[in-house]
């Protein structure tokens, strides 16, 4: 089975890191892939997983996510989108006359792009959707988005029931989560007494809730809390000159290390908040922590949380009704309904000074961690997908 995979980044981050730990399941089950995407420190992770790959300058997207859509100057971002549209229907030209039998989107912003790849390869099309979409009906363009997903995705994945949720109920639908190649051995915790540890893993966007995070932790130092917070991320991406001006001006492009580095000395957290960058293998992170912090403005739990889990980590997050694949309240973590950073430092707080409460949930989070996104019952599922559909396309 041939499969050709668009996916949106070049950076590297959970939806590759995600992608790849699927495909590595895929490729022993027969799938052959290649993935088109933006040329970037991504093209060399998928070239390690056996896949192989066809940069381009940039593929054309178009978000209607619930936080990302188009209003005010945010449209300026369809500019971007028009300018790269010509590199990435080239290299859509070039693949046309390679044998696929299947496309799958690895994020549903690729829709539209996704839809020509269809009309030019002449195969079926899965759309992963792996972010919160606004409300069904609510106005044109998500009309517009959900019209395509029903007239050209041959299956809809949602990596949740959040996600599922935002999503029309009359689409050809599964829910099939991120599945995660975890080989968590067990951790020796620190003493009590000693400081304790949250971690913050991702993209460092505000988007992402960092800036609140670092907030609580000054609300913590001044409650005298003995923790500490590892910020383990790189920039979303790093752009100079004139166009990181340009971007700059209308608050596209934040050089959002360099701010946080600012404002922990400004509030003088140097003792507290240690900003490691990019980890390469965040295996040797997690058992380091005691808490996971995942205060994001998305109201989604990220795959730093499940990560997290495997190893008997807890997490605080930001989600106003968790649901049960996402987050059990006092089970697995802890949630509260936004990313305020007073909320997120009771809630830290609370695990902080409360040990066993935390171990507790910690071993409450593996076994669900274990049952939930197991990475061979969620590889197998996709692949069934797949044959599911190419079958169907085939009696058609």
């Amino acid at each position: 089975m041939n499969v050709l995979f668009l996916h949106p980044a070049a950076a590297f981050g959970g939806a590759s890191k995600s992608l790849i730990e699927l495909y590595r399941l895929l490729h022993a089950g027969g799938v052959r892939g290649t993935v088109l995407t933006p040329a970037g420190a991504v093209c060399q992770s998928f070239e390690k997983a056996g896949m192989q790959v066809r940069p381009v300058k940039g593929l054309s997207q178009f978000d209607n996510t619930r936080y990302g859509y188009y209003r005010k100057v945010r449209w300026l971002i369809l500019l971007r989108e028009l300018l790269l549209l010509p590199f990435a229907l080239a290299g859509l030209w070039r693949l046309r006359r390679e044998p696929f039998d299947l496309i799958h989107i690895n994020e549903i912003t690729l829709l539209p792009l996704g839809v020509v790849a269809k009309w030019l390869l002449r195969v079926p099309m899965v759309v992963h959707v792996r972010s919160l979409q606004r409300k069904p009906g609510s106005g044109l363009r998500t009309r517009w988005v959900n019209g395509l997903l029903r007239r050209y995705a041959d299956a809809v994945v949602a990596i949740d029931h959040t996600v599922a949720a935002t999503l029309e109920a009359e689409l050809p639908l599964s829910i099939i989560h991120n599945g995660l190649e975890v080989n968590a051995q067990p951790v020796e915790r620190r003493a009590d007494g000693e400081p304790v540890k949250v971690g913050f893993l991702g993209v460092l966007i505000p988007l992402k809730g960092i800036f609140e995070l670092v907030e609580a932790m000054r609300i913590l130092k001044t409650r005298g809390v003995a923790i500490e917070c590892l910020v383990a991320g790189e920039n979303a991406r790093q752009i100079s000159g004139f166009k990181a001006w340009v971007l700059r001006k209308f608050g596209f492009a934040r050089d959002v290390r360099a701010e946080l580095e600012e404002l922990i000395r400004r509030e003088d957290l140097e003792d507290r908040v240690k900003l490691l960058g990019f980890v390469s293998d965040v295996r040797e992170l997690y058992p380091q922590l005691d808490i996971l912090c995942f205060p994001s403005h998305l109201d989604a739990a990220g795959r730093p949380v499940f990560e997290a889990a495997f190893y008997s980590v807890p997490s605080v997050v930001a989600v106003t009704d968790p649901v049960p694949d996402a987050l059990l309240h006092e089970v697995t973590g802890l949630a509260v309904p936004t990313p305020d950073p007073a909320l997120i430092a009771d809630a830290l707080q609370r695990l902080a000074q409360a040990p066993e409460f935390r171990r507790q949930l910690g071993r409450q989070a593996k076994i669900w961690a274990q049952e939930t996104f197991a990475i061979e019952a969620n590889a197998a599922r996709m692949l069934d997908l797949y044959r599911h559909v190419l079958s169907f396309n085939a009696s058609r």
